[in-house]
């Protein structure tokens, strides 16, 4: 399969400005191309992720990755998408939220080499330009009616929209205008959300330089998932790349815990795993489910790109521990990762505690009565060791890089002893 082939197998693409166009041009260059973010929050998150990814897959066949971040229109907003106005974010938040999100780029893709990676801010070109320059240059080549006629302009008009976000289609049409003159470069992919905005690009440089060669445009489907619920969001929120955020164990155990009918789906969109080898994976969702090797590749594939080795092998570490319940071979920090969201208690440093008295402080039996029911029961393990004395006093030996305790009541309720 050529590249385009590959990507229509995959399901990556929804929308080309000129699908023989493109086909022609790849096949008879090696082009530079660009997507662009805006720097909303600090970091990007899951949903942010195919775009990218789809223009990754571009480098790895011999083309020029062109990555913009938003430092000028992410002072604007961008409507599409949304029901309701934006609230502006200060030019110091702006640049904050740069600085973080190359760091996560850099990430994804090589930078250096024939086809390196370039990093571009639109801030550095639209930043300073004065409103007579901006209409005179550029608003004077879009239509009002053009604007009006698409879509995440007319569906705000009930609603309401700004003169201020109005205008951003126009911004990010200078970026594709700027990127074609300076970096001869002649794609833009982004997501389906994105289709107006790159269409007025195009529409720009059509207009200023008709005697260029002709730009294009792809985007990429919207991922959803086979339930119908939203991708990307969890009971605690949304997955950020950013570890603070998002720990790499919580990373790699949202991919884990991908259902079977939505797997082999996110395998070929998000890895760069073969098509011989997803089929292998798609071969063992049927045949084998309960081994769950396509979600393992999965979650090893995804938290290896964004996190690193070191932090796979972490989150895998902690996965196993928590599987078995031999928590003793855990550091403080891989339990503030694995113990993130279960039920914690805080108890004085320098107290000893009784275990039935702490099992009913804690919330972890209902009673002093259920409570030494529960530990005669063998249902209780102190840092993966089962307890049966009703009169056993936790102490120092007990308290992991006094820290932690790690009580667990039956096969999977964990609950988390905090020292102060």
């Amino acid at each position: 399969m050529n590249l385009l082939e590959e990507l229509q197998w995959r399901g990556i693409i929804y929308q080309q400005t000129d699908e023989e166009g493109i086909k022609e041009l790849l096949e008879k260059e090696k082009i530079s191309l660009y997507c662009g973010v805006d720097p909303t929050a600090d970091s990007m998150h899951i949903g942010h992720l195919l775009p990218f990814l789809t223009l990754r897959r571009f480098q790895n066949n011999g083309h020029r990755p062109i990555v913009l971040v938003g430092g000028a229109t992410g002072l604007i907003g961008d409507p599409s998408g949304k029901k309701e106005e934006r609230k502006l974010q200060t030019l110091e938040m702006v640049q904050h939220n740069v600085t973080c999100i190359k760091k996560q780029l850099e990430q994804i893709f090589i930078f250096g080499g024939e086809n390196g990676a370039k990093l571009v801010n639109n801030y550095d070109w639209a930043g300073s330009m004065d409103i007579v320059t901006f209409l005179r240059d550029f608003g004077k080549h879009i239509g009002v009616n053009y604007m009006l006629a698409k879509d995440t302009i007319a569906s705000r008009l009930d609603t309401g929209i700004s003169f201020t976000e109005f205008t951003y289609t126009i911004l990010q049409a200078m970026d594709f205008l700027h990127l074609y003159e300076h970096h001869n470069c002649k794609m833009q992919i982004g997501g389906s959300d994105q289709w107006g905005n790159i269409t007025t690009g195009l529409e720009l440089i059509r207009k200023m330089k008709p005697e260029g060669d002709k730009a294009y445009g792809l985007t990429i489907p919207l991922v959803t998932k086979a339930d119908g619920t939203k991708f990307g969001k969890t009971e605690s929120g949304a997955i950020w790349l950013d570890p603070e955020k998002t720990s790499p164990y919580e990373f790699y155990q949202f991919w884990i815990n991908t259902a079977d009918a939505d797997v082999v789906k996110y395998l070929k969109i998000f890895t760069f795993l073969s098509p011989a080898e997803i089929e292998e994976l798609e071969t063992a969702v049927k045949e084998e489910p309960h081994l769950r090797k396509a979600q393992k590749a999965l979650a090893e594939e995804m938290t290896r790109l964004i996190h690193g080795s070191e932090a796979l092998e972490q989150a895998q570490k902690i996965t196993a521990a928590l599987f078995s319940g031999d928590v003793k071979s855990l550091t403080a920090l891989e339990i503030k990762q694995g113990f993130k969201d279960v039920p914690s208690f805080e108890q004085e440093s320098g107290e000893e505690a009784g275990l039935v008295d702490l099992l009913v402080a804690a919330g972890i039996s209902s009673s002093k009565r259920q409570a030494r029911e529960d530990v005669q029961n063998g249902a209780i393990s102190i840092n993966g060791d089962k307890v049966t004395d009703t009169a056993y006093v936790l102490s120092q030996k007990d308290k992991m890089e006094d820290e932690f305790t790690i009580i667990r009541r039956g096969k999977k309720k964990y609950y988390l002893i905090k020292y102060k």
